[in-house]
């Protein structure tokens, strides 16, 4: 996320834009040149799984997409509790988003991919209440975009 240190550009800090002091005149805003006002860094924009889940991807990959949400959403978690993923009582919920065509149906087997790893890393402390949507797109073209909270 562009919200974050981890995933913005460092030369704009996520904004997109640079401003340039003008002394004596209306300061000048730019777009960043590092991202092309993007406002992530290089390695954030390399998303693995793009596309729309049931047609430019399986359901096996949409469910590692969703994985691989869940695990970036446990390095945040991690982050938050000073390394100490103890200090998690629980998984309250996980709200999944699917970028898929109306006919595919489903949405609810892509999130069991977070859904089964929040389960393995916490046990029933990992249990939790869920959404599952589709989306007619999502940011950067991801295959799947996944939202949490936990009680810490």
């Amino acid at each position: 996320s562009f919200n974050v240190k981890e995933g913005s550009c460092y030369s704009c800090r996520g904004f997109g834009t640079i401003t340039i002091d003008m002394d004596f005149m209306e300061d000048e805003v730019v777009t960043c040149q590092h991202c092309q006002g993007k406002r992530f860094d290089p390695k954030t924009l390399e998303i693995k799984y793009k596309g729309k889940v049931g047609a430019d991807i399986s359901l096996e990959d949409g469910q590692a997409a969703a994985r691989a949400c869940a695990l970036n959403l446990v390095a945040q978690v991690r982050a938050a509790c000073g390394g100490n993923l103890d200090r998690v009582k629980r998984v309250i919920k996980l709200s999944g988003f699917v970028n898929s065509n109306p006919d595919f149906t489903q949405q609810a087997n892509v999130i069991n991919g977070a859904s089964d790893l929040m389960v393995q890393i916490f046990g029933d402390a990992g249990k939790h209440a869920r959404a599952a949507v589709s989306c007619p797109t999502l940011p950067l073209g991801a295959a799947v975009e996944i939202d949490a909270v936990f009680e810490i």
